[in-house]
């Protein structure tokens, strides 16, 4: 069933749908990570109903531009019917492919990558029975490593991609970001409130700089 929820920002709402997958605060938390700049050009991978570009433009409207791009066509759907609700038709772009389908035209076009993607490898743990909805936690139709080589190719000098994943999977993305130049310049582990150790990790690359890499101050999740 599909429902209409507050984002708690300008009276600003979003579509979700119970049979498909639903996002969690860490999608909230990671579109809060990400650093701005006025005039960025900003892509969201692997989208799902589109809460990370959303909400980071909801807190951030100096971007000039917006594009979510998602393989499922029922969570594009819904992105699409949110951004004509919210108004944001002249801004976003909803592109219905998977990432690894992006032309070469969109190389170089990025000054900002945003993606919340599966935390879990193919053939790891218990996927769920519903394939749509294993498609976002589990790496069905794209791997942590395609993301990152896709998004290297896409940013611009300068460029940032921003991602989130579990903290066991820190070593191997921090290897992959700089092996296709794109150097970790911040990163942010997060706990949740009842304390214990970090369950997820943030982590902003920059494409073609030197390292310089910053541990930022802990986040506790309180359920934002």
């Amino acid at each position: 069933m599909i429902v209409l929820e507050e984002l708690l920002i300008d009276n600003l709402k979003i579509y979700q749908d119970d049979e498909l997958y639903r996002f969690t605060s860490d999608a909230v938390i990671l579109s809060k990570f990400a650093s701005v700049k006025k005039g960025d050009i900003v892509a969201d991978f692997c989208s799902g109903s589109g809460i990370v570009g959303i909400h980071y433009y909801a807190l951030n409207k100096n971007a000039k531009s917006v594009d979510l791009v998602e393989i499922q066509p029922e969570l594009a759907s819904l992105s699409q019917k949110t951004i004509d609700l919210n108004g944001f038709g002249d801004i976003f772009t909803v592109i219905n492919e998977p990432i690894q389908n992006l032309g070469n035209d969109y190389n170089g076009k990025y000054s900002l990558i945003l993606c919340n993607p599966p935390y879990k490898k193919a053939g790891s743990g218990e996927p769920n029975g519903n394939r749509k909805i294993a498609m976002c936690r589990h790496e069905i139709t794209v791997t942590q490593e395609e993301i990152i080589e896709v998004s290297a190719k896409k940013l611009k000098h300068g460029g940032r991609l921003c991602m989130c994943q579990r903290t066991e999977r820190l070593t191997d993305m921090i290897c992959k970001m700089k092996s296709v130049g794109l150097e970790p310049s911040k990163i942010q582990f997060v706990t949740n409130f009842q304390g214990g150790k970090p369950y997820l990790f943030l982590i902003e690359g920059v494409k073609g700089i030197k390292p310089q890499l910053k541990v930022l101050e802990e986040f506790v999740n309180k359920g934002v």
